[in-house]
């Protein structure tokens, strides 16, 4: 049971009247009602006595009207200590992401972030995501979002926000990688990868998946070029210059996506663990944790 079921039953047994209930709280009589009976059931008692004429509390709605205007009391006190908590913080949290990463993971934390602590700033860094974790070790930066190493040292703390899975991605334009993929896939014939041109991560987790993958499969890749970030590489494929490996939160947010297509591959590469990683260190800072532990909320009903 929440705040808003005490609230909604504090209301009703104040002015035991259903309408004016509803008025209230911008619900519908018959709204009220059922959400009555839900407190009812989860109660296991009647907490209301009513007939066409009058509602009346009944004993166990009297003790439920003290325990709601209890609970709900402490409830306002510890909102209160909070917000005054938050107006206490100021200063800076850095930050480094991949642009990528800043308006498809970093945009959805600030909005409530800001509104709850709108003295502390956020300083941005934008790189390679490869070099995140790097970051944090050297203290460049307070937090990073970015995938998480299959390693992770024992000095960072890490929490899961989304996932994303790694997709092959070849060229829409016609050419000649094009024409090849395109023949294998038209025919169902087996993609003899070692006749493909590979434009990779330069480092990092996507590269490290990938040439798992390649042994796996004893490929040998005609690597094309070897690229920092990502969005590099759903580039230079557009331009028909070979297949990639991306994640997905990076094809869907590119300018470039609909210049490059996604190839069904089996087995697929693991898929990538975006988060928010910081150093247990850092971590003791009430900046830091403020915007640790908001990330976590924001992100709740995923994980």
């Amino acid at each position: 049971m929440d705040t808003k079921d005490l609230e909604l039953f504090l209301t009703l047994s104040e002015n035991l009247h259903f309408s004016q209930t509803g008025d209230a709280l911008h619900m519908s009589a018959s709204a009220v009602s059922r959400s009555l009976k839900k407190i009812e059931e989860e109660v296991g008692q009647r907490l209301l006595e009513r007939d066409n004429r009058t509602v009346r509390l009944t004993e166990t709605g009297r003790q439920f009207q003290s325990y709601a205007r209890q609970t709900l009391g402490q409830w306002r006190s510890f909102m209160e200590v909070i917000r005054r908590d938050a107006e206490g913080l100021s200063g800076e949290v850095s930050v480094y992401c991949s642009v990528t990463a800043a308006y498809s993971v970093l945009s959805d934390l600030l909005e409530p972030f800001r509104t709850r602590y709108p003295d502390i700033d956020i300083k941005l860094r934008t790189g390679d995501q490869a070099d995140a974790i790097e970051h944090l070790m050297s203290g460049e930066d307070d937090v990073a979002i970015a995938a998480r190493p299959d390693k992770l040292p024992s000095k960072i703390q890490f929490q899961t926000l989304t996932h994303s899975p790694l997709l092959f991605i070849y060229p829409v334009i016609h050419c000649a990688v094009e024409s090849t993929i395109k023949g294998h896939l038209d025919v169902s014939s087996p993609i003899n990868w070692q006749d493909i041109p590979f434009i990779v991560s330069e480092r990092g987790l996507a590269r490290t998946r990938l040439d798992q993958w390649f042994r796996s499969q004893s490929i040998k890749p005609d690597i094309y070029a070897q690229v920092s970030g990502h969005e590099a590489i759903v580039s230079m494929v557009g331009l028909g210059l070979g297949v990639g490996v991306v994640p997905e939160l990076v094809l869907i947010n590119s300018p470039l996506k609909d210049k490059v297509q996604v190839i069904d591959v089996q087995p697929p590469l693991a898929p990538f663990a975006v988060g928010l990683g910081a150093s247990a260190q850092r971590l003791e800072n009430p900046l830091v944790k403020a915007f640790w532990d908001c990330a976590k909320a924001s992100y709740r009903s995923e994980f």
